[in-house]
């Protein structure tokens, strides 16, 4: 299926879908303690890497610009692994561990398939 838009980014949809997850079945869940540090640093990099790779789209065909994005989106993917095995492993009396770890999976597949996007990508690009 030939790519239009953003939107029909696989790597795209599924960080969308993690980010739903996240901003209705975690952040709402954890302690009150936790609710402006922990839940704003999820809130904010659940968001990043699909809005990475939204705003990354338009520059495209600019391989050190696309690639850029895409690193950045590799970044805000580790983070929230990171942010969700704390609520996991810290946390799981106030969230559910089987959903963290589905969501730690999701961006772990996300880290592989924006590292693939990105070497596919720029190495089919007419310039550099």
């Amino acid at each position: 299926m030939p790519i239009k838009s953003y939107t029909d980014l696989i790597v795209y949809q599924n960080l969308y879908k993690a980010m739903v997850i996240v901003l209705t079945k975690v952040v709402p869940n954890l302690p009150k303690e936790e609710r402006f540090d922990l839940a704003d640093q999820l809130r904010r990099a659940c968001k990043s890497a699909p809005a990475q790779l939204a705003e990354g789209y338009a520059k495209k065909n600019y391989k050190r610009s696309w690639k850029k994005y895409i690193d950045d989106a590799i970044g805000e993917s580790n983070e929230m692994i990171h942010h969700l095995s704390v609520c996991r492993d810290v946390y799981s009396k106030y969230v559910s561990s089987e959903i963290c770890s589905k969501l730690i999976e999701t961006y772990n597949i996300a880290g592989k398939q924006l590292y693939n996007l990105g070497k596919n990508w720029i190495s089919n690009l007419p310039h550099s």
